[in-house]
């Protein structure tokens, strides 16, 4: 076989589903030529790669960071050593291995922005490589990072939780909300988790949340439940000593009047109102989210954005526990990403839609 195939995004659309729908096809790859390849390379045949909600906001170039068009979706892949350079000592062809998302990929500086994960091949710096934990697959394996990175900084360095402490995890069926539960119980934290579906809470719970509530609204005039109610009762009426909101919007407001005086409202995105940006790349931010005032006031809240990759890129130091903790839980069988779907490469516009119409449960993966 002297060629492989990968997916490609020719321009930013106006929408994530517009630029699945118009820009993302599926070219020929040719194998990189080792030749050409640096001493530090490494070439991996890739065998999964996550799917996540930052793949489908890049599409349109509504995400913060912007790879050259045009370019290779897929964060977060795992696979196997093909080849390396001569420079590259602690690995060997055949060895299985996942990558760092922040050092090769679409997400990355430099050369290795283009070698995204929705590929037969791609190349990452020896410093970009990690060998894969035995108690992990491939599918596992390449949803590990991101999510279980976020999830850690958010809560343990960002928000400071605390064993005997209750938090408030919103988009709990998520990739990084499953994760937040997983993290926060490890912590010894009580963990309220929500979402939209009671088969996806179903799954939420058996994978550790103490309690479960759905926030869909009954009321077609509403965009979420009142579930400040839930809220209070589960918690003597005394309110959460942490938020952990992915979701933003009417979730948002809603949790303001959940939390104790003091509590820490930790913001980690905003999945419910995904426009906040323009569409097709351009910058500015019409329609932000607003939090009301008066309340963070009254409720002497801690309102901390926690964004993940941008504080670690400002202070890289505060990386090197949180990576030894996971990999650690892991090899302890204390954490395993779950993965509800895997899609084939061909089928990647059917992979794509099924994460923005919130059909993934955890993680998923694309398997070139």
């Amino acid at each position: 076989m002297t060629k492989g195939v990968k997916a490609q995004i020719s321009e930013f659309a106006e929408t994530p589903l517009d630029g699945v729908e118009q820009f993302l096809s599926i070219v020929e790859q040719a194998i990189p030529d080792t030749n050409e390849l640096g001493d530090d390379d490494v070439l991996i045949a890739v065998k999964s790669s996550s799917i996540g909600w930052v793949d489908l906001m890049m599409t349109s170039g509504q995400y913060q960071h912007q790879p050259p068009l045009p370019y290779t979706p897929g964060l977060e892949y795992s696979g196997v050593v093909q080849w390396k350079g001569k420079n590259v000592t602690n690995f060997n062809a055949g060895d299985e291995v996942l990558v760092d998302g922040s050092k090769t990929g679409p997400r990355s500086p430099g050369k290795y922005q283009r070698y995204g994960g929705f590929a037969s091949y791609a190349v990452a710096p020896k410093d970009a490589i990690i060998l894969i934990p035995e108690k992990l697959n491939f599918d596992q394996a390449c949803n590990l990072l991101g999510s279980y990175e976020t999830a850690y900084y958010c809560l343990i360095t960002s928000g400071q939780l605390q064993a005997g402490e209750t938090v408030l995890i919103h988009g709990a069926s998520g990739a990084t909300g499953m994760a937040a539960v997983h993290v926060a119980k490890l912590v010894g934290a009580t963990v309220i988790a929500t979402g939209r579906s009671d088969e996806k809470l179903a799954i939420v719970k058996a994978q550790g949340a103490d309690h479960v509530i759905n926030t869909k609204a009954t009321d077609p005039e509403e965009k979420c439940s009142k579930f400040r109610t839930e809220v209070k009762a589960l918690t003597d009426g005394k309110g959460v000593d942490v938020v952990y909101d992915g979701v933003g919007g009417a979730v948002s407001e809603e949790s303001l009047r959940c939390v104790k005086f003091g509590a820490r409202f930790l913001i980690v995105g905003w999945a419910s109102t995904p426009f906040v940006a323009k569409g097709k790349g351009q910058r500015g931010a019409p329609n932000a989210n607003r939090l009301p005032t008066n309340l963070i006031l009254i409720k002497g809240l801690k309102v901390l954005g926690s964004p993940m990759v941008i504080a670690t890129q400002n202070n890289p130091s505060i990386r090197t526990q949180r990576l030894a903790d996971i990999f650690k839980w892991v090899e302890e069988g204390k954490i395993t990403p779950y993965v509800s779907h895997t899609f084939a490469l061909a089928d990647v516009k059917e992979a794509m839609r099924a994460k923005w119409n919130g059909e993934i449960i955890g993680g998923a993966a694309i398997r070139p």
